[in-house]
């Protein structure tokens, strides 16, 4: 292993004056940090970072927690943070949650332990009251930002997120505005700010345009492919008048189209459907989806911009970035027939519907 001493014994310096050159202290003229710096790396020197954080106790890790890899919308947020990290050397500690609030305190509490200098966390939501373990955040003062929608037991943090219910009322104005007038929505857990908001921002577009709401044609779909099918599978017949749908996410229109598909429907000659999120499937999947983008990779950068501030000691406000209607092929007018979703003679055949889906 390379030492501070190896380098100044080749450089004719203290190892003090490498060191200080390693920090770019002021006092080391440009030429000698020049000359020492090629010495260091020619010999392959590699700093000690934990020697490093013992001097200035900053560990220059941050930790990050998101739902899932797997997730459309975690996944390229990762992608900004990690990019943005790289230019501020912050290393990022990862943990998946997968939406459980045990693995959530786990995750925090192994990473507090590594004394990572602030957090960045997509919070696990759940119907609680207080989270003492982001209680315990605030006393401590760690630096942390939230990425979405903040839930009220964490008020007190920053955050970045869109603006769900303006997104969502957006695109069921582009609905609208093709002349549907039935809507269904494919709803997500109540539980999640983002997927109420998405299901207010609905409700309000129908209200603002002078179309009474319904609640039965809210149905819960959950956030997957599959359950996007299988919800259209079971709530045909409260939606057999709709001309148009609305899903929570690009993952549950997809879901959505694959059953209408399946059934001999024309997507969007007879139904028309969109998305949320801008997931890569909904321009890539069986037909193009009508979506919202959301900022998901900015969304990364602006955190990681954020949590530096906040350990910089500066004042840091909440930011909301703007989303952008995406009109794909998936809407169109509606038919100048109402079209009949097709009723089951018996349950069997609806559960066999289900397992012939091709997720």
């Amino acid at each position: 292993m390379i030492r501070l001493k190896d380098i100044a014994e080749r450089a004719g310096v203290t190892a003090t004056t490498v060191s200080k050159v390693l920090r770019d202290a002021p006092d080391i003229s440009a030429e000698t940090k020049a000359r020492i710096r090629q010495i260091a790396e020619s010999l392959g020197y590699v700093p000690d970072s934990g020697a490093q954080s013992l001097r200035s106790k900053k560990t220059h890790m941050l930790g990050v927690l998101i739902s899932a890899v797997t997730d459309p919308f975690s996944s390229r947020v990762l992608l900004g943070l990690e990019e943005k990290a790289s230019e501020f050397k912050f290393d990022l500690l990862l943990a998946q949650t997968f939406n459980d609030p045990q693995k959530e305190l786990a995750a925090i509490e192994r990473f507090m332990s590594r004394r990572v200098d602030g957090f960045i966390i997509s919070p696990v939501h759940r119907f609680a009251e207080r989270v003492p373990v982001y209680e315990e955040l605030l006393r401590l003062e760690i630096p942390t930002v939230i990425i979405g929608p903040v839930p009220n037991w964490a008020s007190r943090f920053v955050s970045v997120e869109t603006d769900n219910l303006e997104a969502s009322e957006k695109i069921t104005k582009h609905l609208i505005s093709l002349g549907h007038k039935k809507i269904a929505f494919l709803a997500g857990p109540s539980f999640s700010p983002a997927y109420k908001a998405r299901l207010d921002g609905y409700r309000k577009a129908l209200r603002d345009s002078g179309i009474q709401c319904n609640d039965s044609l809210v149905v819960l779909a959950g956030t997957t492919i599959e359950e996007g099918y299988q919800a259209m599978t079971s709530a045909y017949a409260e939606l057999k008048d709709v001309t148009a749908i609305a899903a929570v996410n690009d993952s549950v229109a997809v879901g959505a189209v694959q059953f209408l598909i399946k059934n001999k429907f024309r997507v969007p000659q007879d139904v028309s459907v969109v998305g949320f999120g801008n997931y890569l499937i909904s321009e890539y999947g069986q037909v193009r989806l009508t979506t919202v983008r959301q900022p998901k990779y900015r969304l990364g950068l602006a955190a990681i911009d954020m949590i530096n501030q906040l350990l910089s000691k500066k004042q840091v406000s909440p930011l909301v970035l703007p989303s952008e209607l995406l009109i794909r092929e998936s809407t169109a007018p509606p038919p100048t027939q109402t079209i009949q979703v097709p009723v089951y003679q018996n349950q069997f055949m609806a559960q066999s519907m289900q397992q012939q889906a091709t997720l």
